[in-house]
């Protein structure tokens, strides 16, 4: 067998191992799904009536950056977990097998990308009852999942590079959020950014959340698109082209 078929038999090997866990820790599938609920309703029900869209509802304006933030998030997910299964030493049992070093974090990665996938389905359910009205074609409607999923695969890489830079499980779930609640907050995913100082709003309709979300939005809502396809492309395979030999030369140094 060839070393890349080789680390493809065993990412799936990993792959398996993630997917059949989730049934037997079913809180981990919870909690992943009470946050991104909880954030619909305080802004569906509480921020909404203050938050002007005009041209649209807020609650459609609303679930595209929630289905946004909800796999950015994830990203912190993937780190926690790498963290943990370094702390209980699995990882060290891995590097004991005759088996691809790339597939540890490779089987990692994509689970969560199947995880992420599951809850965004959840959350276009919700999005749904609570009045949530997508416009636009079914084919435009599933190349808003697969940027979304191609989020989530490039925002989990950088949970990787941050598990494998600290050395506890608790460091990695404070530096997870440390990045991520500016990117998320300082966008279009809750509120126009027209209502934002000048300064900020120069950040936030040029950062590579922002671009994702109105690429979102825009298919869910068959609004005009624009560039934001293309550009939440570049942004999101610029990102794991930079984070993945990054991730790897830290897997590589801190297991020798």
């Amino acid at each position: 067998m060839t070393a890349p078929a080789r680390a493809v038999r065993d990412s799936g090997i990993i792959l398996w191992r993630q997917l059949v866990q989730l049934p037997r820790i079913p809180e981990v599938l919870i909690f992943a799904l009470i946050q991104p609920v909880m954030f619909v309703l305080l802004f569906r029900y509480v921020f909404g009536g203050a938050i002007a869209t005009p041209g649209e509802s807020y609650v459609n304006y609303l679930m595209p950056g929630i289905f946004a933030q909800t796999v950015a998030f994830g990203a912190v997910a993937s780190g926690i977990g790498l963290a943990e299964d370094l702390r209980r030493g699995i990882i060290d049992r891995f590097r004991s097998l005759p088996m691809a070093r790339s597939a540890v974090l490779v089987g990692r990665t994509v689970s969560d990308l199947v995880r992420n996938f599951a809850v965004v389905m959840v959350m276009y359910i919700v999005g749904l009852l609570v009045g949530f009205r997508p416009e636009g074609s079914i084919t435009a409607q599933v190349l808003a999942f697969l940027l979304l999923l191609l989020t989530s695969f490039a925002f989990s890489w950088i949970g990787v590079v941050i598990a494998l830079s600290m050395k506890t499980v608790e460091a990695v779930q404070s530096a997870g959020f440390i990045w991520l609640f500016p990117l998320t907050f300082a966008s279009s995913a809750f509120v126009p950014t027209d209502s934002m100082p000048t300064w900020l709003q120069v950040f936030a309709d040029n950062q590579p959340f922002t671009i994702v979300v109105n690429a979102v939005r825009a298919l869910f809502l068959d609004q005009p698109v624009g560039n934001y396809v293309w550009l939440t492309l570049a942004w999101m395979i610029g990102i794991a082209a930079v984070m993945i030999p990054l991730a790897t030369r830290q897997y590589r140094r801190r297991n020798g």
